[in-house]
C-alpha cells in the first residue's frame, strides 16, 4: 500500500477499492506534501472510523507514524516560537569606547543574546575577538553598520570629542544614544546639543562597575531619564534596553538628570574624596584591624582603582561638586575644633598649675606647630589665649613621601601630668 503521489504535478493517492480509505489517505498525503504533520491524535481516530476493520489494519503503520510525528509538533512549535522571541527582542549595540567598562557591560550584553559593536581609538580588537564582539577602528565603519543603540562609554573628560567626532549622518536616523557617564546633565545637555532631533535620549547611570557588579548586578541600583524617546516601536527599542539591566536583578530608578547630580554628588563625590584622602595617609593593614578600619581599607582600594580623571570629572562636571567639597572642608574644621576645645580645662591645669614644665612663648609654639593650635591654644583668667604653655621636649616633623602620602615622624607628642590618679593625656599634634 504504497503513496502514489508526485509533488511535482500535484495529483492525488492512487485510487483505492474503499472510498473511506482513499479519503484517509488523501488527507495523509496532503498533510505529507505540507512536510509538517499537524494532525491530532483525536484527528487521526476520526478517521480511523472511516473505514473498514480490515483497512484499519493495514492503515496502522502509517497512522502510527503520523502521530508519532505529531507528538513531537508542540515542542517543535514552541522552539521556534522561542527562537522568533529572541531573535526580536534581538539589539544591535554600539559601543563607543571599549575601556574596562565598555567590556563589562559587552560581556552582560552578549549574555543575553545581543549583537555587540565597538568603536574605539584604541586597539581592542584581539580581546573583541575573543569575546565574540565586531571590533571596528573606522568610525564611519561603525556608523555604516546601523546599531540600534549607540552607547557612549568614554571617559567624562573626552565624551563632547569624541561624540561630536561621530558621522552620525550615517546612522539611522531613529538610533538611540545612551551613555553611562557618572554625571548626568552634562551628558544630557550634550546629546540634546549635537543630536538631531530625530535620535532619541536616555541617560543611564550604572551605579556599579567590573568590582562591585563583578558575580551579580542582582539588588544594584541602575538610574536612568528617558530625556527623548519618541513613540511605536521606538518606545519599545528603549524598553528592550531597560530590561537588559532588568532581567539581571538591578533596582531600576527612574530619576531625572538634575536629581541624580544632586544626589550623586553628597553620595558618589564624597566617597571617592574620602577615599582619596586616606589613601594619602598611606594607610596599611594592622595584626588588630577592625571591622570599621577593614572598610576604610577597601574604599581606599577601591577609590583609587578608578583613574583620576574619573575622579576630576565627577568634580568638574557636577555643578553641586564644589558645595560638598566646601562642606566637607567645614564639617572638619567643626571636628576639630569641636576636639580640641574639649581640652582647654585639661590643658590649663597641666600647663599653668605648677606641673613644673618647662614654658615656651605662644609666639614660639604656633612656629614650631603652624596651623596646628590656631584658636586652640588654651585660654587665661581674662579670656585671651595663654602667652606662655607648657610642652615636653620634643620634635616635630612630618613628611611627604615620593608617592604623596605623608608619613608620619615624630608626630606623637605627649602631655602627661599627675593629676592625683593614672591619668594621662595622649596629644596628637599634625600639620
Amino acid at each position: 500500500m504504497e503513496l502514489s503521489a508526485s509533488h511535482a504535478s500535484g495529483s492525488a493517492f492512487t485510487q483505492q477499492s474503499s472510498e473511506g480509505f482513499c479519503h484517509t489517505r488523501s488527507v495523509l498525503h496532503w498533510r505529507s506534501f505540507q512536510k509538517r504533520p499537524v494532525l491530532g491524535y483525536g484527528h487521526v481516530m476520526q478517521m480511523k472510523k472511516l473505514v473498514s476493520g480490515r483497512q484499519v489494519d493495514a492503515a496502522q503503520p502509517l497512522l502510527r507514524r503520523i502521530v508519532a510525528l505529531d507528538a513531537a509538533q508542540p515542542f517543535d512549535y514552541e522552539s521556534r516560537k522561542r527562537e522568533e522571541m529572541v531573535k526580536k527582542n534581538q539589539l544591535k549595540i554600539g559601543l563607543v569606547g571599549f575601556g574596562n567598562f565598555g567590556q563589562f557591560l559587552a560581556r552582560r550584553f552578549l549574555e543575553q543574546g545581543h549583537t555587540v559593536l565597538a568603536y574605539s581609538r584604541s586597539d581592542y580588537g584581539r580581546i573583541c575577538d575573543e569575546m565574540g564582539v565586531t571590533f571596528l577602528w573606522d568610525s564611519d565603519d561603525f556608523c555604516e553598520e546601523h546599531p540600534d543603540v549607540v552607547v557612549l562609554c568614554t571617559s567624562i573628560l573626552s565624551a563632547e570629542s569624541v561624540l561630536r567626532s561621530l558621522p552620525i549622518q550615517r546612522l539611522k536616523r531613529s538610533t538611540l544614544f545612551v551613555d553611562v557617564l557618572s554625571v548626568k546633565e552634562f551628558p544630557r545637555n550634550l546629546f540634546l546639543q549635537v543630536l538631531p532631533t530625530e535620535f532619541d535620549v536616555l541617560c543611564t547611570h550604572p551605579m556599579f562597575g567590573p568590582e562591585s557588579g563583578k558575580t551579580s548586578w542582582a539588588g544594584l541600583p541602575f538610574a536612568f531619564e528617558k530625556v527623548r524617546i519618541g513613540a511605536g516601536i521606538r518606545e519599545e527599542r528603549c524598553k528592550k534596553f531597560l530590561d537588559i539591566f532588568e532581567r539581571e536583578g538591578c533596582r531600576m530608578v527612574e530619576i531625572s538628570c538634575t536629581e541624580h547630580d544632586r544626589f550623586a554628588a553628597g553620595s558618589q563625590f564624597i566617597t571617592h574624596t574620602v577615599g582619596r584622602v586616606l589613601g594619602k595617609l598611606g594607610l596599611e593593614s594592622t595584626p588588630i584591624n577592625t571591622k570599621g578600619y577593614e572598610t576604610l581599607l577597601n574604599l581606599v582600594e577601591n577609590t583609587e582603582g578608578d583613574s583620576f580623571d574619573l575622579y576630576y570629572g565627577l568634580f568638574m562636571y557636577n555643578i553641586n561638586a564644589t558645595e560638598e567639597l566646601e562642606r566637607l572642608e567645614l564639617a572638619f574644621d567643626s571636628i576639630k575644633k569641636q576636639l580640641f576645645s574639649q581640652l582647654h580645662n585639661v590643658l590649663r591645669k597641666q600647663l599653668f598649675h605648677g606641673l613644673g614644665m618647662q614654658h615656651t612663648g605662644k609666639d614660639q609654639l604656633v612656629s614650631s606647630y603652624p596651623g596646628a593650635l590656631k584658636g586652640f591654644l588654651p585660654l587665661n583668667d581674662s579670656g585671651v589665649e595663654a602667652d606662655n604653655v607648657a610642652l615636653p621636649n620634643s620634635t616635630h616633623s612630618s613628611e611627604i613621601s615620593s608617592n604623596g602620602s605623608i608619613r608620619k615622624a615624630h608626630t606623637h607628642h605627649l602631655l602627661q601630668a599627675d593629676l592625683g590618679c593614672d591619668a594621662g593625656l595622649l596629644l596628637f599634634l599634625t600639620h
